[in-house]
């Protein structure tokens, strides 16, 4: 698996598209989920689009690290998504440890936090991340935040 990490700017067109196509293709297709996909804080100048890509050059595999307090008073993961081929391998798990690593280099003073869907808890769990907040519903998917602490 191939990693780079990249500012919105920093993203080519077919970048773009490709990581787009996969966020719509899992979250709203796969899990049949309408919602607002487009949210503006792909574009905030110091958000991390992490990309993975197999050895085919195609991205399978990708996370968006955000800022402290664009969607949490600490820096966030979010968008975490592997294409459905490439799932089962240790894909995610490799992410994820990608996406900590990013945010701890990044914001080092904060927390990192997300929003996970619950039947995730456990992978997130063994990431290191403890649930912080009650189930509760988000486009009527179950979702519980969860908070990794660095200090």
């Amino acid at each position: 698996m191939q990693w780079s990490v990249l500012t919105f700017k920093q993203l080519n067109l077919d970048e773009l598209y490709e990581v787009l196509k996969l966020r719509v293709d899992i979250f709203i297709v796969e899990q049949n989920c309408p919602y607002p996909e487009l949210d503006n804080k792909d574009r905030d100048p110091q958000t991390r689009h992490l990309i993975g890509r197999n050895t085919q050059g195609d991205i399978v595999a990708y996370a968006r690290i955000l800022a402290p307090g664009v969607s949490y008073p600490d820096s966030s993961i979010g968008r975490v998504v592997v294409s459905e081929q490439a799932r089962g391998g240790g894909v995610a798990h490799t992410l994820m440890q990608e996406a900590i690593s990013l945010a701890a280099q990044y914001w080092p003073e904060n927390d990192i936090q997300l929003g996970g869907q619950e039947y995730l808890k456990d992978f997130y769990q063994k990431l290191g991340f403890d649930p912080v907040s009650e189930v509760y519903l988000e486009d009527g998917i179950p979702h519980l935040d969860m908070l990794y602490k660095q200090h």
